[in-house]
């Protein structure tokens, strides 16, 4: 039972120092030495109000500098990386590879978050991920012929997303999101074509959310980064490892 607490707070601050990163790229600023301040009052943090969900629990969701709220973004994504961390040691074990895949998840969460804010993915992080994610997939693979044998399939789904973006001339997909599902992929393994299937029921289902809270009459176009559903639909594929392809065919009566 320690090993999963100790990996639930590792994902938890690993997520804390993935939110500075995110919100200091391309900033000019340190990620390592630069003092974190209130978002509110730009007041200096001290230690006890940065500890990982525990810190916004105690302050009841407010700065203790000058009372603003405080976001859920950060206790949430720091749960959720926590949570994963948990899970790929149950999925995994403790295996040579299981770092190389924590590793990964991170990256997968500061491209997340980074898409969410900028609607963008930024190319030093995605170069990082793709080939951490290829190492990590040939790591966990049975074999090296296993290995291959998921290629075809990495390709096809990355080469699908480029032609989405050729076709639609950008306006339904961004062409970053094509090494990004290619590292999603390659990190998966054979649960690449059901994530991807996933993805886009998962993208399909927030789509129509989001459209039925606009506005009645409203024309103007709502622009949803899509690289947040790629995770979560590879992520939910490769843990649950449920196939989607075999649950419509149920449907189907077939």
């Amino acid at each position: 039972m320690l090993i999963p607490i100790a990996l639930f707070i590792l994902g938890a601050i690993v997520a804390s120092f993935i939110g500075v990163l995110v919100a200091r790229l391309y900033t000019g600023e340190g990620y390592v030495f630069g003092r974190s301040r209130c978002d509110a009052c730009s007041a200096v943090l001290s230690p006890p109000t940065m500890v990982p969900v525990l810190s916004y629990l105690f302050s009841g969701g407010r700065a203790r500098c000058c009372g603003a709220r405080i976001s859920l973004v950060a206790p949430l994504t720091e749960i959720l990386l926590g949570t994963l961390f948990v899970l790929s040691y149950y999925a995994l074990g403790l295996v040579a590879a299981l770092p190389l895949f924590l590793f990964s998840l991170s990256l997968i969460l500061a491209l997340v978050l980074y898409d969410l804010a900028h609607q963008i993915l930024p190319t030093p992080l995605l170069a990082v991920f793709v080939c951490i994610a290829a190492l990590t997939g040939f790591s966990l693979a049975p074999s090296v012929d296993a290995f291959y044998a998921t290629l075809p399939a990495t390709f096809l789904i990355a080469v699908s997303l480029a032609l989405i973006h050729i076709l639609s001339r950008g306006r339904y997909m961004g062409l970053a999101d094509t090494p990004f599902v290619f590292g999603l992929s390659l990190l998966v393994g054979p649960a690449a074509l059901p994530g991807f299937v996933f993805s886009f029921w998962i993208g399909a289902c927030i789509g129509i959310a989001v459209l039925l809270r606009r506005p009645i009459g409203s024309r103007m176009g709502v622009e949803v980064p899509f690289a947040p559903f790629l995770a979560a639909g590879f992520l939910l594929a490769y843990f649950t490892q449920w196939n989607p392809f075999i649950f419509v065919a149920t449907l189907s009566g077939n």
